[in-house]
C-alpha cells in the first residue's frame, strides 16, 4: 500500500457519521509492530482509535493492507480480502465483530467506496494477550495448568466450528487449488524466497511444488470434508483474557474449507516453538501439542484428517521457514523445517507420533 497520511480530523468526521453523533477523539496508537515477536512481517497496518460518544468510551481498530507480492498487487486484491473479512467475520463464534468497511483517500480522509485509494476494515477492539506470548514464555518458564486448559479450549473450539459441513464439492476443490496456487499460499510463499536459497535450492522448490500438485489431485476425492473454518488460526490471531476466555480475529481465505487447514496452522506453531527451544517436539510444547490434538480428535473422531493434512502442513512449514517472515531463525531450525516439509509430503498417511522423525 502506498503511504496514505491518515488525518485524525477526517477520522472524527467518519466516526461521527458511523456512530450517529458527536465524537471526541481521546487517543490513537499504531498496533502490531512485531517488536516482541519472532514474526517480523504482516500484510498491512493496524491502529487503535479511542473516542467518546453518547457518554460512552469506545475503542476501534482500523486495519489496512499494503501492496505486496503475495497476491495483493492490485487494489481490488486488497479490497477482496478486507471485504471478505468484514462479511465472514460477523458469522464466526468468538471472532472480533467487524463494524464497517471503507477506504482512505489519497489525502487520508475516510470515505465510502468511490475514489478509493486504500481500503480499511473496522472491527471491535479485542482485549487480551496474544497467544504467542504464552508460547514464548514457556521457553524459559514451567508449564501451568492454565496453559494445558488453553490448548484444550483451542481444540474444542476448532472441533465445534468444524462441525458445520457444506455440500459444495467445487468449493472444496477451490480451497485445495488456492492452497497450492494462491499468492498467499504455497506457490506465492515459495516465490517470496530468494532464488538459489541456501536451505532449499530451486530444484528442491520445484520438487515441492510437484508433490503439492500430486496432493491436489489426491484431495479431490475428499470433497465431503468441506466444513466451516477460520483459515488463519495461529497464535498471532488469538488473544486470551482470564483463564480460557479467548477471541480470534483475521479470518482468512474463505469461509469454508478443509478442517486440516486450521489444525495444521495451530499445531505447527507448537512444533516451531519447541524446536527453537529443544531441537525437537518435546517438553511443555509437546504437552500442549498433544493436548490440542488429542482434544480435537476426541471430539471429532476425525482420523481421516491424517490422510489429507500433509499439504496444509507443507504450506505452514514454508511460511515459518521463510527468511522474510521469520528472519531470525538459526540455520539448524530452517533445515529441520525443510526436512519436515519434504518428509510430510512423502507420507500417504501422517503418523502423529513420528513428528520428530519428520524433522530429521
Amino acid at each position: 500500500m502506498e503511504t496514505i497520511p491518515i488525518k485524525l480530523e477526517s477520522l472524527k468526521e467518519y466516526l461521527e457519521e458511523r456512530f450517529g453523533g458527536p465524537v471526541e477523539l481521546t487517543g490513537s496508537d499504531k498496533l502490531g509492530d512485531f517488536a516482541d515477536t519472532i514474526k517480523k512481517l504482516g500484510y498491512g497496518e493496524t491502529f487503535l482509535i479511542t473516542f467518546r460518544t453518547g457518554g460512552k468510551d469506545r475503542s476501534v481498530v482500523f486495519s489496512t493492507m499494503r501492496k505486496d507480492k503475495y497476491g495483493h498487487q492490485y487494489l481490488w486484491d486488497r479490497a477482496h480480502v478486507l471485504m471478505f473479512q468484514y462479511d465472514a467475520g460477523q458469522r464466526l463464534p468468538k471472532h472480533a465483530l467487524p463494524l464497517d468497511i471503507g477506504y482512505f483517500t489519497q489525502e487520508g480522509k475516510a470515505r465510502s467506496v468511490r475514489d478509493a485509494k486504500a481500503y480499511f476494515l473496522l472491527t471491535e477492539k479485542v482485549n487480551g494477550a496474544d497467544y504467542f506470548l504464552d508460547l514464548k514464555r514457556l521457553a524459559t518458564e514451567p508449564i501451568t495448568n492454565t496453559d494445558i486448559k488453553r490448548a484444550k479450549a483451542l481444540g474444542e473450539y476448532l472441533a465445534e466450528i468444524h462441525k458445520e459441513k457444506k455440500d459444495e464439492p467445487d468449493l472444496y476443490i477451490r480451497k485445495v487449488r488456492d492452497l497450492i496456487g494462491h499468492g498467499e499460499c504455497i506457490m506465492g510463499i515459495i516465490d517470496g524466497y530468494p532464488l538459489n536459497y541456501e536451505f532449499c535450492p530451486d530444484e528442491l522448490f520445484c520438487e515441492i511444488e510437484k508433490l503439492c500438485v500430486d496432493w491436489r489431485w489426491k484431495l479431490k476425492k475428499y470433497t465431503n470434508r468441506l466444513c466451516r473454518e477460520h483459515g488463519d488460526f495461529h497464535p498471532w490471531n488469538i488473544k486470551f483474557r482470564e483463564g480460557t476466555d479467548f477471541s480470534t480475529f483475521d479470518r482468512s481465505r474463505g469461509e469454508y474449507g478443509e478442517a486440516a487447514d486450521d489444525v495444521a496452522t495451530l499445531s505447527i506453531n507448537y512444533i516451531l516453538f519447541s524446536i527453537l527451544r529443544y531441537g525437537k517436539l518435546d517438553g511443555p510444547f509437546k504437552q500442549l501439542h498433544d493436548t490440542f490434538m488429542g482434544t480435537y480428535l476426541d471430539m471429532t473422531k476425525d482420523t481421516e484428517i491424517f490422510d489429507v493434512i500433509q499439504p496444509f502442513y507443507a504450506f505452514r512449514g514454508l511460511v515459518i521457514a521463510s527468511p522474510e517472515w521469520y528472519p531470525n531463525h538459526p540455520k539448524d531450525i530452517r533445515r529441520k523445517l525443510f526436512n519436515f516439509i519434504r518428509n510430510i509430503l512423502a507420507q500417504d498417511r501422517m503418523n502423529i507420533d513420528e513428528i520428530n522423525r519428520y524433522l530429521e
